[in-house]
């Protein structure tokens, strides 16, 4: 079954070449890394805008879940009997939203530091760079949940994000 659409797999992998070549030209201080930002910013507007107007499983409402119910997912997870989820599992929308805040931090502190009033400022670029260390410790969670995802409930979701297909759910699955 379709469950991630076209602009969904777009802006991740949009999202994760930017990313990316962010994180390559780090020490560029030229227009590079600018201009990527700008891209970043732009990539990360449209998914918050599809994430309140996009098909079913893009939206946050679809997948976004209180602190009780992720916590209670995490739970089961441990124990080894996490439920299967169509889209995004409970960790999975918190992963989402942590992305999502990080990246806008670090578009924010970016930014901010190419204006006159901010230009210069040691501790701006500094919050700015943790916060690019805490990117990068976010991914590798991202890509080590998506791996052990993939391996309990034996299906590939590096592919279903590429094509967009997922086995529809079945007996105690959750959609």
């Amino acid at each position: 079954m379709r469950v991630w659409d076209l602009p969904v797999r777009l802006l991740h992998w949009g999202q994760a070449a930017a990313v990316a070549l962010l994180w390559w030209s780090k020490h560029d201080t030229g227009s590079l890394h600018e201009y990527t930002g700008y891209v970043v910013i732009a990539l990360l507007l449209t998914r918050l805008a599809w994430g309140f107007c996009g098909g079913r499983y893009a939206r946050f409402a679809q997948f976004v879940r209180g602190p009780r119910a992720t916590l209670a997912y995490a739970r089961a997870a441990l124990a080894g009997r996490a439920p299967r989820h169509v889209g995004h599992n409970p960790l999975g929308g918190a992963m989402v939203l942590a992305l999502l805040a990080n990246l806008g931090l670090l578009c924010a502190t970016g930014w901010l530091y190419t204006t006159d009033l901010f230009w210069g400022y040691g501790w701006l670029a500094r919050l700015h760079q943790a916060l690019a260390w805490a990117l990068l410790a976010m991914v590798a969670l991202h890509v080590g949940g998506m791996l052990w995802t993939s391996r309990q409930h034996r299906e590939n979701l590096v592919r279903a994000m590429v094509t967009g297909e997922k086995a529809p759910p079945v007996g105690d699955d959750v959609a």
